[in-house]
């Protein structure tokens, strides 16, 4: 049987205390074998690639999942831990982006699957529709120093059912806003006294999400164009009685000022604008209060931006924290597309959407700690680099500078195989020089020829 390398033991260790002392035996099996395993990640995959293939009692490792006692809860906390002591110092800002994605699966038996639309494979013009569980997932946009840009690195992965899974239930539907109202908030409980941002998409642009969240993180989100828009309403004067007014004179919208003459644009250099290096892009920035009847009134800042040579569509940004400049917000909303990078690069390199298990608890279980694999491949990443045992893989077709998340797998991998101490041969004759061999035989053979 494979084993874990003692270096890389010592940062599982943190997640021991989830476990009883035979349970995290097993755990560690399971997370070894899911590193060095190519293709789906079952837990029969799983344990053939570790060499037990023969052990009867196989069905212990399936109760890791299925039926042990443990918090996926509580393991969100540690790694979240982890992930800010390794990558993140004291005094900066805690960014963190959050977004949900649907994990292709099929089977009555799968209580939670929905149909649902397709982000991948749909298009402006095309819809397309797919079965699945429905994942949100909160990740930490950190930069990687020996990677040179931010990643974004899972550690709270929870899943939200569908619609009829609610009927079925008959229980009341619970909005993906409600989802990250609750994971917002316990993010503020792990991490008291953090300056926290979350990033998010035009979905989680809501009154009541912003409201419920805005007094203990910041909030960072696409706005719409026409959005209703107010000045800060004025004090009521001397003497005059009743309640203060929620808002004041209405503004234009943002949609007319791209347009309106009179407004002054600022012209600000982008440095990493969607794959797109010191973009030139043209920006206004104001603070308003969003409001809408029967709705909570959000007091806010937005940050508008026009591409001077048109070939960008023009869009609006909010954030609820109305004391970060306007190239901060942008610097941080940028880093939301990373969030869409970590959910490829588990698919194709960690095996989300191959998994088969159909009990309710382990499904629940096991797309989360592949996500969360994948910043635990980062951490041990970072200790390979600075060992300087983190290698690039290079091809004819792709030279890359800085290594991506296929060459921090392949190094974990690498180093885990290194450590078993594998033979590749029964023989242990004296290893001779080839070219001088074939150098030999071919001045033979030249000799003989003459």
């Amino acid at each position: 049987m494979m084993i874990l390398p003692k270096e890389f033991s010592e940062q599982i260790s943190v997640f021991g205390s989830l476990f009883c002392k035979k349970v995290f035996e097993q755990v560690k099996v399971l997370f070894l074998g899911s590193l060095v395993t190519v293709g789906r990640r079952t837990v029969c995959g799983v344990l053939r690639v570790v060499g037990l293939s023969e052990d009867r009692r196989f069905h212990k490792y399936h109760r890791v999942l299925n039926r042990a006692k443990w918090s996926c809860l509580r393991g969100a906390k540690l790694l979240l831990g982890l992930l800010v002591d390794t990558f993140i110092d004291n005094s900066s800002p805690l960014i963190f982006g959050i977004d949900e994605t649907i994990e292709r699966r099929w089977g009555a038996k799968i209580k939670a699957r929905g149909i649902y639309r397709d982000a991948v494979r749909s298009s402006h013009s095309h819809f397309v529709k797919t079965s699945g569980l429905r994942w949100m997932s909160l990740m930490l946009l950190s930069p990687i120093p020996w990677a040179k840009r931010v990643w974004a690195l899972p550690f709270f992965t929870v899943l939200a059912p569908s619609v009829r899974y609610y009927e079925e239930s008959k229980r009341s539907h619970k909005k993906l806003t409600d989802w990250a109202r609750q994971m917002i908030l316990q993010l503020h409980r792990w991490l008291p006294g953090r300056q926290i941002i979350v990033v998010a998409d035009g979905a989680y642009t809501c009154y009541e999400l912003l409201d419920s969240v805005r007094q203990h993180v910041s909030l960072i989100s696409p706005i719409r164009l026409d959005a209703r828009l107010f000045n800060s309403p004025k004090a009521n004067p001397a003497g005059k009685r009743g309640p203060k007014p929620k808002y004041g004179t209405r503004q234009i919208t943002l949609e007319k000022r791209l347009e309106d003459g009179r407004v002054k644009w600022q012209e600000v250099i982008i440095p990493n604008w969607y794959g797109k290096i010191n973009k030139k892009m043209l920006i206004t920035t104001g603070k308003s209060i969003w409001y809408k009847s029967s709705f909570p009134t959000i007091e806010l800042q937005w940050v508008l931006l026009k591409d001077p040579e048109g070939k960008l569509e023009s869009r609006a940004i909010q954030c609820t924290d109305l004391s970060l400049s306007a190239m901060d917000i942008i610097d941080f909303f940028i880093r939301r597309w990373t969030v869409e990078v970590t959910f490829q690069e588990v698919r194709t390199h960690l095996g989300v959407e191959t998994q088969r298990q159909w009990s309710d608890m382990a499904i629940a279980r096991t797309t989360p700690l592949l996500m969360g694999l994948f910043s635990l491949t980062t951490l041990l990443a970072h200790q390979l680099n600075e060992q300087n045992e983190l290698t690039i893989n290079q091809s004819a077709w792709y030279q890359k500078e800085q290594p991506t998340f296929a060459d921090a797998i392949a190094s974990v991998r690498y180093q885990i195989w290194r450590k078993q101490k594998l033979l590749t041969s029964i023989f242990t004759g004296d290893v001779h020089n080839l070219n001088d061999i074939i150098l030999k035989q071919l001045i033979l053979n030249a000799t003989r020829a003459a």
